[in-house]
């Protein structure tokens, strides 16, 4: 069991939510469902927490109302090994009501803050030439979507 495991507050939809984050990851899989029951009975037998789990990493969701919302403050960070698989999750992850933001941002259609980033952009960043780190973080701040080959030459000049 993991240590800590990220709670998703949703108005409705936590369900709904898991299964299209289970459509948009692959090795995924619901874990549970619980339902209100007559302790709340203007609920009772609708879904209270839906646990799921998306490449060994569980997450809960809970139905819990209107009042909270979620915002860029928190994110989830999606290291994709090339090209094809940004362009996946950030069309993924954008459709259907989704927002595409800056520097590889992408909001999902129930508010959710991604960050789909190439692995190794860190080094790009962090480049034992100060000149090379700043050309490729002057590129990526005017991109949506990250484009590794475009940061790549960026940093080269």
């Amino acid at each position: 069991m993991q240590k800590i495991t990220p709670n998703l507050w949703f108005d409705t939809e936590a369900e709904e939510a898991a299964n299209f984050y289970l459509s948009v990851f692959e090795d995924s899989r619901i874990v549970s469902v619980t339902h209100y029951n007559e302790a709340v009975p203007e609920k009772a037998g609708t879904v209270v927490t839906v646990e799921w789990e998306v490449a060994g990493q569980r997450f809960v969701g809970i139905n819990g109302g209107p009042q909270f919302k979620f915002d860029e403050a928190v994110s989830f960070q999606i290291n994709c090994a090339d090209q094809a698989e940004i362009d996946y999750y950030w069309e993924k992850l954008a459709a259907d009501g989704g927002k595409e933001g800056q520097c590889g941002w992408v909001t999902d259609k129930y508010g959710l803050c991604w960050q789909v980033t190439p692995t190794g952009l860190e080094e790009l960043f962090g480049d034992e030439h100060p000149e090379r780190a700043r050309r490729a973080m002057k590129a990526m701040l005017k991109m949506g979507k990250l484009d590794i080959a475009a940061l790549r030459a960026a940093a080269d000049g």
